[in-house]
């Protein structure tokens, strides 16, 4: 499965480590275009001075290790589509050139179903894409959590346990159906 990953859920760091991480375990394969990175990076730097250096460190990492997730968007194709909010109709693009099945996004209002349904896409919430990973294989999402958890924990100084980490990434679902 193929799913396109919007700016929204790549830039809370704890969402795309789990989204990543779930990547890296085989769930899904990740995909986005070099415009969502660079919304990524540009929300980063409305937080300070900084922060958008850090957020371009981490774009050129998750690029680094995954070379074939970044799609380009097929010329002419953005023309022909539409979407309640134009400046959302590249994710839409890039989902559809990189052959996606869905996207996942936080934005539910600006990608309508019946719109994407057209294209053969699906728009699922981080919260619910997570959750249906971990009903299909839970001891592999599981352990992801962990992971992110024990990174968090260490990073920050913070004792994390997953369900409060979880609730603050706003993947409330994942952390109660976790229950660490």
């Amino acid at each position: 499965m193929r799913a396109m990953l919007d700016a929204c859920v790549l830039y809370p760091t704890v969402m795309r480590e789990v989204l990543m991480g779930c990547a890296a375990a085989g769930l899904f394969e990740p995909r986005w275009s070099d415009r969502i990175l660079e919304e990524w990076a540009r929300a980063a730097a409305k937080l300070g001075p900084g922060e958008e250096v850090v957020a371009r460190g981490e774009v050129a990492a998750l690029v680094a290790a995954w070379p074939g997730a970044t799609v380009p968007v097929a010329h002419g194709l953005a023309e022909r589509l539409w979407l309640p909010d134009p400046n959302d109709i590249h994710v839409l693009a890039s989902a559809i050139g990189g052959s996606c099945d869905l996207i996942v996004t936080m934005n539910a209002k600006d990608f309508p179903r019946d719109i994407l349904a057209e294209e053969g896409l699906m728009r699922v919430d981080p919260d619910g894409f997570l959750l249906g990973l971990r009903e299909g294989d839970p001891e592999k999402v599981d352990r992801v959590i962990d992971g992110v958890v024990a990174t968090a924990t260490r990073l920050s100084g913070e004792s994390w346990d997953a369900r409060r980490l979880m609730k603050k990434a706003r993947l409330n679902r994942l952390g109660k159906a976790h229950g660490r």
